[in-house]
């Protein structure tokens, strides 16, 4: 998610991120409001009719758009390690990453659980009273992502000093026999991840949920190697088409693992892991289903949304720093609805737009002050 750009401008890419950012607040309003999920503040709605399709809009959120960030992150990492050598070049990330992390941690996170525990949970203590009592301070929150690129960026370099003088590995087409068979190794591989890393089970205090980082991983490796070549430009428009199908289908059949569930008898637990083979299928459907909106949102936007306006280009911007500081929004908005007499899936219809606009406002004016905008 940083601000290094290739030589040629790629506007599509940009815009991505900008969508990846909406759906990450839009994902964490979910979650606040009935989907399943941990966050700071929760008033879950209690209705199926709301509840089923909030849970497949974070599940399908999900199976993509943290990999894809990751994939993002990484098609500009070794343009820029060739650019400013491995010095520079981590000096550079030690300040766009390891800032906002000290940032979170220290500051903004304390500040967002405060909020939390006087405004919705209602004790009456001063923020320098929680502060003395406060045991979190290893607590990435949302940016446990800035973490974990930072760890895969130094592993880059690392490999790329071990490498020195080797032939790189390099790919020069993306067909759909590897598109597919990619899916099914990293649905087979985060199975039995899974087995010792349930789905949920987080790893603290990074907060890294490692049922996840198969795909995390991969897509970093892969958006390495496709920085390499124009590999990009062997998915095309009927290509995203294509797969866009295949993600609408696969999403449809989600509702297809409660009935699973009802006709085994089976506890949700035995769909996040644990070595069973309803973890199997979900594991598998769920790779599907990113990687084919995945190469989806590459195919159609390439082509659909390459042109860029000055508004695009401002979001895209403060992309970054609106997903620093988005948390706040969401938790501010939910809380100041906290007393509203209507069920929380209404809440969220208006929590969830006024915490995305508000948090990529705040984060235009940010990144145009002295000492942020050089940082984020």
């Amino acid at each position: 998610m940083g601000q290094i750009k290739p030589v040629a401008k790629i506007n599509y890419l940009d815009h991505l991120r900008v969508l990846l950012t909406v759906l990450v607040i839009l994902h964490h309003a979910f979650i606040t409001y009935g989907a399943p999920g941990g966050w700071y503040y929760t008033q879950k709605t209690t209705l199926p009719g709301a509840l089923v399709p909030m849970s497949i809009f974070v599940a399908t959120n999900q199976a993509f758009f943290m990999g894809f960030f990751f994939f993002i992150s990484a098609l500009f990492t070794e343009p820029s390690y060739n650019k400013k050598g491995w010095k520079r070049f981590m000096a550079d990330r030690l300040i766009r990453l390891g800032l906002p992390l000290t940032f979170y941690t220290l500051l903004f996170g304390p500040c967002i659980n405060y909020l939390v525990y006087v405004f919705g949970q209602g004790h009456r203590i001063t923020f320098t009273q929680y502060l003395i009592g406060y045991d979190d301070w290893v607590d990435f929150g949302v940016l446990w992502f800035v973490a974990a690129l930072l760890i895969l960026t130094l592993a880059y370099v690392m490999a790329k000093q071990f490498t020195k003088g080797m032939v790189p590995l390099v790919l020069h087409k993306i067909t759909n026999q590897s598109i597919l068979l990619f899916a099914l190794v990293l649905g087979v591989i985060s199975y039995f991840v899974r087995i010792y890393f349930p789905v949920g089970a987080a790893f603290h205090p990074l907060g890294f949920q490692l049922s996840y980082f198969t795909q995390y991983i991969a897509m970093f490796a892969l958006g390495v190697v496709a920085s390499r070549t124009n590999l990009l430009s062997t998915i095309g428009e009927k290509k995203g088409w294509r797969w866009f199908f295949v993600a609408v289908v696969l999403i449809f059949c989600y509702p297809l693992l409660v009935v699973v569930k009802l006709a085994t008898h089976s506890p949700i637990s035995t769909f996040l892991g644990g070595g069973k083979w309803q973890s199997l299928v979900a594991a598998v459907g769920e790779q599907l289903t990113g990687i084919a909106i995945m190469v989806a949102m590459v195919g159609i936007c390439k082509q659909k949304w390459n042109n860029s306006t000055p508004l695009l280009q401002k979001l895209a911007r403060s992309a970054y720093t609106t997903y620093i500081i988005h948390p706040l929004f969401v938790i501010a908005a939910a809380l100041l609805l906290k007393t509203w007499t209507v069920d929380p899936a209404l809440k969220l219809l208006v929590v969830a737009p006024i915490a995305v606009v508000s948090s990529f406002f705040v984060a235009m004016l940010l990144v145009k002050l002295p000492g942020i905008k050089n940082v984020v």
